[in-house]
């Protein structure tokens, strides 16, 4: 996958909107050195396609892909996130190291053919299969960063600190046990992550703290230290407020909910990432959106767990800025997501077109270009405004306008059937950092990836 030296558009989705006849020319680390409208093509190859930014990945847990649809049957009693996490804890035990690497490249794979460019992988996945480190302790997650470069995907890394089972430090179960470490363990892993990814382009480290269940006071503090050490302004998320039950525990522990908690007892600005943030009040609501975090929102599989439904009229409303990603896989679709972001808010709302910037505005290219801008920031990208521009990575994703649902369609129309119509076959070409990665709706590596996953199922007794 040799890296382009630039690409021409006949129709590109810039910062302050569509544009013909645009040049995008990429330097040698794989970002956009200049975007020229009204030029000629003169040696660029020319895209297939209407061209907009690839859509950042902004929560990702990559083994969780070889269990999806594996926990669809009912229970003896009601089913819940919490019985979920009980299928789950049973399928990592049989995890190894290949298997692992096979999964994460597959699911890279079907996310850049379906617009995904770059991933934020909230990894915690750590040691061996009785709870004890490799001995190269990164080993797992020196097996994502093989994943992404087999598949081609940008890579923003997240070691997770996971060292209790409930608020107030609980120990941890045994359905746990590769996933814990102390603060200077987790750390070493960061810092082993930052030498392997610095200096690559489309490669970044950053930290995640599990949830305020899993971690004390006085270990997010340490490793919040320990992070601006290692890998100063680097990314932070955090799962916050995903479940109810969560909610009542933290008012238990605490006296104070969740998002509260954090907002009062954290630095939590622009670099921070907090996933789901499902059930916030209207105090909550209003001091996030002014911390300028991104709320990461995971629609399909907070639909599949039975989560609940972000507030985010009243959030967006505040200026609040948000990013989408697949979490458990059970869909991996950008427009999927967004898709049912909307639709969502319009059940709660019983009214239409609900996630607008004002009259007249398209509610698909509002969408999608406010969840790259929020993505591209939780994923410490540089910043994006939601179109193409000089400086951010040469991400781009070329649409299929010969397919039936996109045909007829122009500019933000077309992004409104891509969002709205589309059938998941969109997409036809993708471009990562520059390097072609997708063409014709293909991977270009799609026969290996596939046959190495098939091999991995096989290994670990499930049905290929």
């Amino acid at each position: 996958m040799d890296r382009l030296t630039g690409l021409f558009c006949d129709r590109a989705l810039l910062p302050d909107g569509w544009a013909g006849d645009v040049a995008l020319r990429f330097d040698a680390q794989g970002a956009l050195a200049a975007v020229e409208v009204g030029a000629a093509a003169g040696d660029l190859p020319r895209a297939a396609g209407p061209v907009i930014p690839g859509m950042p990945n902004l929560h990702s847990h990559a083994f969780q892909r070889a269990m999806a649809g594996l926990a669809e049957r009912a229970g003896p009693s009601e089913d819940s996130f919490w019985t979920w996490r009980e299928a789950m804890y049973g399928f990592v035990r049989r995890l190894t190291p290949d298997a692992a690497e096979a999964i994460a490249a597959l699911l890279y794979m079907e996310m850049l053919k379906q617009g995904y460019t770059a991933v934020a992988e909230f990894h915690y996945l750590h040691h061996d299969t009785d709870g004890r480190p490799y001995a190269d302790r990164a080993e797992m997650s020196r097996r994502i960063l093989a994943a992404a470069d087999t598949a081609g995907i940008g890579l923003t890394h997240l070691p997770v600190l996971y060292a209790h089972s409930g608020f107030g430090g609980r120990p941890p179960s045994d359905g746990q046990r590769r996933f814990i470490n102390d603060v200077d363990g987790l750390l070493s892993i960061v810092a082993a992550m930052r030498g392997a990814l610095d200096g690559r382009a489309g490669r970044r480290v950053g930290l995640a703290l599990h949830s305020l269940r899993a971690v004390t006071p006085e270990e997010m503090r340490d490793a919040l230290a320990g992070l601006e050490a290692i890998a100063p302004g680097a990314p932070i998320h955090i799962h916050i407020a995903e479940q109810t039950a969560e909610v009542d525990d933290c008012v238990a522990w605490s006296g104070r909910r969740p998002v509260e908690w954090l907002l009062d007892n954290a630095p939590v600005d622009g670099r921070w990432c907090l996933v789901h943030a499902t059930h916030l009040t209207g105090t909550e609501v209003t001091g996030l959106a002014a911390t300028g975090a991104v709320a990461g929102l995971c629609p399909t599989t907070e639909a599949n767990l039975g989560d609940g439904l972000f507030p985010a009229v009243p959030f967006l409303a505040q200026g609040g800025r948000f990013g989408v990603g697949s979490d458990s896989h059970i869909s991996v679709s950008a427009a999927e997501e967004l898709r049912i972001l909307e639709y969502g808010q319009r059940l709660v709302q019983r009214r239409r077109n609900v996630l607008r910037a004002g009259p007249g505005a398209s509610i698909g290219s509002g969408l999608y270009q406010a969840a790259v801008a929020g993505g591209a920031r939780a994923l410490g990208q540089p910043a994006v405004e939601g179109g193409i521009r000089v400086g951010q990575p040469a991400d781009l994703v070329v649409l299929d306008a010969d397919n039936p649902k996109l045909l007829a369609r122009r500019d933000d129309s077309l992004l409104d059937a891509y969002v709205f119509a589309g059938d998941g076959h969109a997409v036809r070409d993708v471009i990562a950092a520059g390097r072609p990665v997708v063409r014709d709706g293909r991977h270009l590596r799609e026969d290996a990836i596939t046959a190495a996953y098939r091999r991995a199922l096989a290994a670990l007794g499930e049905a290929a």
